[in-house]
C-alpha cells in the first residue's frame, strides 16, 4: 500500500488523555472499532443511558477520536465510527507526572479488558464445535534480544502489519470478522544469579531465547 493508505499521525495531549481515562469512553471506542453505531445501540450494549453515551460520543468526536457517518443518519439520529488516525504519545521522558499516570491507567484498563475478553473467547471456543474459527485463538510469548532502537523498529513493523490487515470497508472480504490484537513489550527482569559459569558472563542459556506459542491443532 502507498502513503495514501496510511492514516494521519497525531500526538495525544494531556487533555485528550484525561478524556480517554474513563472506562465507558474506552468501551465506546472498543465497540466502534467493530463498525458504526449510534448512542441508542451503544447504550443498550453497555448498559448505560442514551443521554450518557450521547455525551461521551460528543466528547470523543470533539477530540478527533471518532467521526460522524452522515450517510447513516436518520432524522436526529447520529451515527459514529472510529476516526482513522495513528495516535501516538510523547516519549516518556517528555511526559509530566499527570500524563504518565493517565497513560499507565489507560494501559491497565486496556489490559484488564483484554484478559477478560480473551478468557470469554476461550469459553466460546469450547462451545463452537464445527465452526471455522474454532482453532483461531493464537497466542505467543517470546523473548528477543534487541537494542532500544531495534525495539522501536520492531514496534513500527508491527504497526505496518496491522495497517496491512485494516482495509477499507469496501475491500474487506465478506467472511471477515473483527479480531482483537494486542502488543506489549517490556525489558525482562535480570535473571537470578545461579552460581554457574553462565552467571555474570553475558552468556544466555538457549532456552531463555525461545518462544512459546499456542500449537496449531491438526484437523
Amino acid at each position: 500500500m502507498g502513503n495514501a493508505d496510511q492514516p494521519p499521525r497525531r500526538l495525544l495531549n494531556l487533555e485528550a488523555l484525561r478524556l480517554l481515562a474513563q472506562p465507558v469512553r474506552l468501551q465506546i471506542q472498543a465497540q466502534l472499532r467493530h463498525g458504526p453505531a449510534n448512542a441508542t445501540t451503544l447504550a443498550r450494549v453497555l448498559g448505560e443511558s442514551t443521554g450518557l453515551t450521547s455525551h461521551h460520543l460528543r466528547q470523543l468526536a470533539k477530540h478527533g477520536f471518532i467521526e460522524e457517518v452522515p450517510e447513516l443518519a436518520r432524522g436526529r439520529e447520529r451515527w459514529w465510527r472510529s476516526a482513522r488516525v495513528d495516535w501516538r504519545v510523547p516519549p516518556r521522558e517528555q511526559q509530566d507526572p499527570e500524563m504518565r499516570a493517565l497513560l499507565d491507567e489507560i494501559v491497565r484498563l486496556d489490559l484488564e479488558t483484554d484478559l477478560q475478553e480473551f478468557a470469554s473467547a476461550q469459553l466460546r471456543q469450547d462451545n463452537a464445535a464445527g465452526e471455522a474459527w474454532v482453532d483461531q485463538l493464537p497466542y505467543s510469548r517470546g523473548l528477543i534480544h534487541v537494542t532500544a532502537g531495534e525495539l522501536k523498529e520492531f514496534f513500527e513493523e508491527y504497526i505496518k502489519l496491522l495497517r496491512r490487515y485494516q482495509p477499507s470497508a469496501e475491500r474487506t472480504p465478506p467472511d471477515a470478522r473483527p479480531v482483537v490484537t494486542s502488543f506489549m513489550a517490556y525489558p525482562a527482569p535480570p535473571p537470578p544469579v545461579t552460581g554457574t559459569a553462565q552467571a555474570g558472563t553475558g552468556a544466555v542459556p538457549e532456552q531463555q531465547g525461545g518462544e512459546t506459542a499456542a500449537p496449531d491443532k491438526e484437523k
